[in-house]
């Protein structure tokens, strides 16, 4: 008897749930309503609700209605909380082309780069939406100098500039290991040149002194290995390939 009483329990408990419409924004008499609806909705973590209703909202409310630049804030967050990324970056962008002047732009600049970035995921993939990030943060920086998140900005561009490094040199390691020089020198040069600060830079002057030992640019050799010393100062595994600085030559005394 318990088993189907317990069922039984559970069916009706679960049908009110079951006959719940679906959230409709235009359901709403007004939007002083419906905003009201929409914050709700907001804190209680319903975010694809969220995102509809302050969707309808950048609608409904006047150009000069001070929330509606806040619509379109927290539309962009529902979305990126809801893992759309690439949606919660357009609505950032959105927010700071129609109003360049509100105090939420530094935020939308950053809160925009950070979308992409997630959206971009890991070096490997297409680094189209990490430049979109570095774009985002870079202009945070730019228009914002005093901005609170400018540190945090600085930060995520040191962090974009590992991941170019990184794709870079797997780019230019994959075709070293084909044999495909010259292709390989134009990735680990882009590495040494683009992002001198990058953790794999290091790697990468050791695998273009590969590649020029291979097709035997002995000159190139020479000055790159001048180049790796003095970057690298006492790194055993350059002295190792490069061996120490050569001296010069005492000048005679006249």
């Amino acid at each position: 008897m318990f088993k189907p009483r317990s069922l039984l329990l559970a069916l009706l408990l679960a049908a009110p749930l079951a006959c719940k419409p679906p959230f409709n924004p235009k359901s709403y008499p007004s939007a002083d309503k419906l905003y009201q609806v929409a914050l709700a909705e907001y804190k209680a973590r319903h975010y694809d609700n969220a995102a509809k209703a302050f969707e309808q909202l950048t609608l409904d409310l006047s150009a000069r209605d001070p929330r509606l630049p806040l619509a379109y804030y927290y539309m962009a967050q529902s979305q990126a909380k809801n893992a759309e990324y690439l949606l919660a970056a357009g609505t950032y962008n959105r927010l700071i082309d129609a109003f360049p002047q509100d105090t939420l732009v530094d935020d939308a600049f950053y809160l925009s780069g950070l979308a992409y970035e997630r959206e971009w995921r890991l070096p490997q993939l297409d680094p189209t939406y990490g430049k979109n990030a570095q774009t985002a943060f870079e202009s945070l920086l730019t228009s914002f100098p005093d901005s609170p998140f400018g540190p945090l900005a600085k930060k995520e561009l040191d962090k974009l500039d590992e991941w170019f490094a990184e794709k870079d040199y797997d780019t230019g390691y994959l075709y070293l290991k084909r044999k495909a020089y010259d292709s390989a020198i134009i990735y680990f040069k882009d590495v040494i040149r683009l992002h001198p600060n990058a953790r794999k830079t290091r790697d990468a002057y050791l695998r273009l002194l590969e590649a020029y030992r291979a097709i035997r640019y002995t000159e190139d050799a020479r000055e790159l290995c001048d180049a790796m010393r003095k970057a690298y100062l006492n790194d055993r595994e350059i002295l190792k390939e490069c061996g120490p600085a050569p001296t010069t030559p005492a000048t005679p005394a006249t």
